[in-house]
């Protein structure tokens, strides 16, 4: 097999995105060579979405998702409208089918270039999100950050998008909350034995939301697509806000806004942009890459 495989640095409302074109080969990107990349400014990202040839029938791909720690992720919203915008650009269609290990996605791309996935299904057993004690309403769970009688995060809604998460409301701007310094420690937390994604979410009246996300894995997030359909979901499910939301969030550029539809099917379809800045060639096996630049390419430094 050849030593390097292309790729695309692209984002989704921020959220750094590597999309590698891993079809046609049976090896994978490699914890170090994520690792690797993550540490290279130039390559640091949020998520890998490695796109293999498809394992089942009627799918387009298989996505292997990787965290800038090396770890598999199970979803990744943002990721996979980059994955379609560039693969849209590659072959013309505007409908495609994928599998990952939260199970078979369907998104779409639309005329405006805006792209939707459908997210799946929400799940809120607490040993499937999981859980490591036992809740009857995962809703509002125990757990708290600072002084017992004021604190400063507490009773987060819970439930799993294909990954776990928590997802804390506040009454103010998220970006007033040091997140940096919350969020290892609640992402970390013995309540959660797969760690978990940590939001902020404040409910501006009962269709918009702010959020700030520490996304499991990646740390503080520009923008998380699963975290914006956990806070949309878990908003409604409390009574909140309506089934569907325009959620602004806080941390990307420009503050930009996806939509969230928690369906009457049970299936929740994200909405939103997508964005190519560049693209390259990559080993990935140690995460050496090159950029093509103007026909040339421009090599990383050693």
């Amino acid at each position: 097999m050849p030593d390097r495989v292309e790729f695309a640095r692209m984002n989704g409302l921020g959220n750094k995105i590597l999309v590698v074109d891993m079809r046609g080969r049976t090896d994978r990107v490699a914890p170090a060579a994520a690792i690797a990349l993550a540490a290279d400014p130039a390559t640091a990202f949020d998520q890998i979405m490695a796109i293999h040839d498809p394992k089942v029938d009627g799918t387009d791909a298989y996505i292997d998702i990787l965290n800038c720690d090396g770890s598999k992720a199970q979803a990744c919203g943002n990721g996979t409208r980059c994955v379609v915008q560039a693969l849209a650009n590659e072959t013309g269609r505007k409908s495609f089918t994928f599998q990952t290990i939260a199970g078979i996605l369907n998104a779409v791309e639309h005329p405006d270039g805006t792209i939707s996935v459908d997210m799946g299904k929400p799940v809120f057993a607490w040993d499937k999100i999981p859980l490591a004690e036992e809740f009857h309403d995962t809703s509002r769970i125990e757990l708290q950050i600072g002084p017992i009688d004021a604190p400063i995060l507490h009773s987060p809604s819970t439930m799993s998008m294909g990954n776990p998460h928590a997802v804390f409301w506040v009454d103010r701007d998220p970006m007033s909350f040091d997140l940096e310094r919350f969020g290892p420690l609640l992402e970390n937390h013995p309540i959660f034995p797969e760690k978990a994604n940590i939001t902020l979410a404040q409910v501006t009246s009962k269709t918009t939301m702010i959020t700030r996300t520490w996304e499991r894995g990646a740390g503080l997030t520009l923008a998380c697509g699963s975290a914006a359909c956990a806070a949309g979901v878990s908003a409604a499910r409390t009574g909140r806000t309506e089934r569907k939301v325009t959620i602004t969030v806080a941390s990307s550029p420009n503050r930009g806004t996806l939509t969230i539809d928690w369906r009457a099917d049970d299936k929740v379809v994200m909405s939103g942009p997508a964005e190519w800045e560049w693209s390259g060639t990559l080993d990935p096996a140690t995460g050496t890459w090159q950029r093509d630049e103007g026909g040339e390419a421009e090599a990383a430094p050693p």
